[in-house]
């Protein structure tokens, strides 16, 4: 796998993983639609970081639709939502040194 698809696909999790921080009970359609990715790209990496042990599932009572889910961080999850934050910066960091040198 190339470094460039590496980066797009730890940018996806880390978006991902950003936005059920904040909002749990987000469905796969409106992570799709805040993260710029398709439904189907969403339900793979959902998949992988339930695997993972990262995010853990469960129904959302609040919803009259009891097929909603919330998608809640593990404290696994937490730490690794910290260290792709930290790179995620160090990219940017270094994509804006490249920059001011040009």
């Amino acid at each position: 796998m190339s470094r460039l698809s590496q980066t797009i696909r730890e940018d996806t999790r880390y978006r991902i993983l950003r936005l059920l921080a904040d909002n749990p009970n987000l469905s796969q359609r409106e992570l799709a639609d805040a993260v710029g990715v398709s439904a189907g790209s969403v339900h793979y990496v959902l998949n992988a970081l339930i695997e993972a042990g990262l995010i853990k599932i469960g129904n959302f009572r609040a919803a009259e639709d009891r097929r909603r889910y919330a998608y809640l961080l593990t404290p696994e999850g937490i730490a690794q939502q910290a260290e792709i934050t930290r790179r995620f910066l160090a990219r940017k960091v270094e994509e804006y040194e490249a920059l001011r040198s040009e």
